[in-house]
């Protein structure tokens, strides 16, 4: 306990700034199936491009941006890929519930998943949280493989209904991923839309009308960066 007398002094002042945080956030992937979605694949005479996660976050980076100025389409968008993560994850998450007690059924068998010999560690360097979700949900479709790839190795009856599902999982990541080509950047703002500029005209002929409640801020995504003190003034007429 002080006494009347004790004084406390105030600490040294620091000669240096502080710096910035940072840290380091690793993916790792066991299976083939969750290890091409990382980049995709580049379009050919005889095969479609397919996004793939760093593609995502690439296009996501502009509409994250475009938030930032108060682009409601940016809002939209970041809405639209929010719930598709969820949804998503949601999907991924029932179907490996379900498979996984299959693994428990034959008596006297003790069975561990399947890994990889040489699995990819693939470190992220995102500008957004969104990239980290879509890189979590990339991981959980990576766990489900696993759990498929264990069962059919071991000849382990599988429902029909739920072996198409875990099959066709990978496109549930792939229309996620699609999700920012929607997105064209006519660099508007709230105000541009307001006074219906030629800008906003372009926009709202390539991507429709935006929703009253996305408009209003009444409906808005849980992760949104804050508003540039200084945002770029849109195109006017």
């Amino acid at each position: 306990m002080l006494s009347p007398s004790t004084t406390l002094s105030n600490p040294p002042e620091s000669t240096h700034a502080v710096g910035n945080l940072q840290g380091e956030v690793w993916l790792n992937l066991q299976t083939y199936q969750a290890q091409s979605l990382v980049r995709g694949r580049r379009r050919s005479n005889d095969k479609p491009a397919i996004m793939g996660l760093v593609g995502f976050a690439d296009r996501l980076k502009t509409i994250w941006l475009a938030a930032k100025q108060d682009d409601p389409y940016a809002d939209w968008w970041l809405v639209k890929i929010e719930q598709g993560i969820v949804d998503c994850r949601a999907r991924l998450d029932s179907v490996f519930e379900s498979l996984t007690p299959l693994l428990q059924t034959q008596p006297g068998l003790q069975i561990s998943l399947a890994q990889s010999n040489k699995p990819q560690r693939i470190a992220l360097h995102f500008t957004n949280p969104y990239a980290f979700r879509a890189a979590q949900m990339l991981a959980e479709y990576d766990r489900l493989m696993c759990v498929f790839i264990t069962l059919r190795h071991v000849g382990l009856s599988i429902p029909t209904p739920l072996s198409e599902q875990a099959e066709g999982s990978g496109r549930w990541i792939r229309q996620v991923f699609s999700i920012p080509q929607g997105y064209h950047c006519y660099e508007v703002n709230r105000e541009a839309i307001r006074q219906n500029s030629s800008q906003a005209q372009k926009a709202r002929e390539v991507m429709g009308e935006v929703p009253e409640a996305i408009f209003l801020g009444e409906s808005k995504p849980l992760l949104r960066p804050n508003l540039s003190k200084n945002p770029d003034t849109a195109q006017q007429d």
